[in-house]
């Protein structure tokens, strides 16, 4: 596991439910590395936003791992990107969706490296 930089990302990850930490967990490494087999190897910083983690590349567009009302976690993307959009149009209706901010999950098990990699590639290098 990629250790924590920043101790309140580490609390904020500790306060989630167990079941749903386990899965925010499984998110966050897949995240750093995808982030670090991009050909345009971008920084990564991890903070908090909105008091979740949030994953921010100096030429990408901030991702978030969080609850949801709907779901035991989700990864957000930037609702005003084009990122759901071009994701839901390479992986039509494979996906539980929050409309064009989140992908919804209820265990590890639905976490899909190939496919959600890809948007957390594209989210990584939007702005290139």
């Amino acid at each position: 596991m990629t250790p924590f930089d920043d101790p309140k990302v580490a609390a904020a990850y500790d306060a989630l439910p167990k079941e749903t930490r386990a899965g925010a967990l499984v998110l966050r490494e897949l995240i750093f590395d995808t982030a670090a087999s991009l050909p345009h190897a971008q920084p990564l910083q991890e903070a908090l936003r909105w008091g979740q983690p949030a994953y921010l590349a100096p030429k990408g567009s901030t991702i978030r791992i969080g609850t949801h009302k709907s779901a035991s976690f989700a990864l957000f993307v930037h609702c005003q990107s084009r990122l759901m959009g071009d994701f839901t149009s390479a992986f039509p209706g494979e996906d539980r969706l929050d409309g064009n901010r989140a992908i919804l999950f209820d265990n590890p098990d639905q976490i899909d490296p190939t496919r959600h990699g890809w948007l957390i590639a594209r989210a990584l290098t939007y702005h290139l």
